[in-house]
This record gives structure tokens, sequence and C-alpha cells, in this order.
């Protein structure tokens, strides 16, 4: 087994990810601008704002992955060239760090604020409000979507860590 091709393959992976951010962010800010030019109602027009800033926030999430993941492309073969039984040891150990934030901001947290954002949603009747909240909503189910199957990756990725760290 190459665990160095298996790290490129997860990292590019990665990068597909990211654009998928980048890609709903862009889709947040067009269908904004749509509100912004065609939108006649109240609540129509109360989109613009919390969509531009839910658009920005996923483009800049999705660069700043995709910036860190390109940026892993590049220094794997350079780390695993000069010692591949301490590459494998520090991707176990990333792969760890990142599945407890997983476990914590995607699979515990964003589902709170979805479930908190659909009670407010009942309670606030003001446009503006429930614009925004709903804007929350999608935003944090694009979050949800890509992240659970970033997740399903790295653990499948850790496994392959593990197998190559125990062949040596």
């Amino acid at each position: 087994m190459d665990i160095l091709k298996t790290a490129m393959d997860w990292a590019k992976a990665e990068v597909f990810s990211s654009t998928i951010f980048i890609i709903f962010g862009i889709l947040f800010v067009v269908a904004s601008l749509g509100f912004w030019q065609l939108g006649k109602t109240e609540i129509a027009k109360a989109y613009i704002i919390p969509g531009m800033v839910a658009g920005a926030l996923l483009v800049i999430l999705g660069s700043g992955l995709l910036y860190s993941s390109q940026a892993r492309i590049t220094n794997f073969p350079t780390a695993y060239e000069s010692d591949p039984s301490a590459f494998v040891a520090s991707e176990i150990v990333r792969a760890d760090k990142v599945l407890n934030e997983y476990a914590i901001a995607v699979f515990k947290v964003i589902p709170l604020i979805i479930a908190v954002c659909a009670v407010l949603i009942m309670v606030l009747d003001a446009p503006v409000w429930q614009a925004g909240l709903i804007t929350t909503i999608a935003m944090m189910s694009v979050i949800l979507l890509v992240d659970t199957n970033a997740n399903a990756r790295m653990e499948a990725y850790k496994e392959q860590l593990l197998l190559v760290q125990k062949q040596e």
C-alpha cells in the first residue's frame, strides 16, 4: 500500500470539498443579488444581507480550506521522503484531532444551531429575523453536508494510516 498516494488522494478530495464550499458561497451571493434586483416583497428584500453574509462566510471558509489543502499536497512528498514513519505518525495525530473537532462542531454544535434557529423562526415574526434564521439554517446545512462527507473520508484515511503503522 502506498500511503503517500493515499494521503495525496485524501488531500485532493479535501480540495474538492473546499471548492464545494466556495461554489455554495457564490450561489448564496448570487441569490442575494437576485433578491436585491427582483425582490418586491419585504421578506424577499430581507434575504439580501443574510445571503451576502452567508455567501461571504462560505467563500472565506472554502478559500482557507483550499489553501491549506493545496499546501498539504505540496508538502506531503517532502515530509514522507524525509521520514515515512514520522509522516504516518504525524498524520494519525492530525486525523485524531480533526475527528475530535468534527465530533464536537459538526455533529453537536451545528445541529444545535439549526434546531435553535428553527425554534426562533416560529417565535420571531419580523421578516429580517426570519430571513436571517432561514439563511443560517441553509448555510449550516451546507456545512453539515460537506463536513459529514469529509468526516467519513478522514475516518477512512486514518484507518489506512493505522494499517501502515502496524506494518512498520
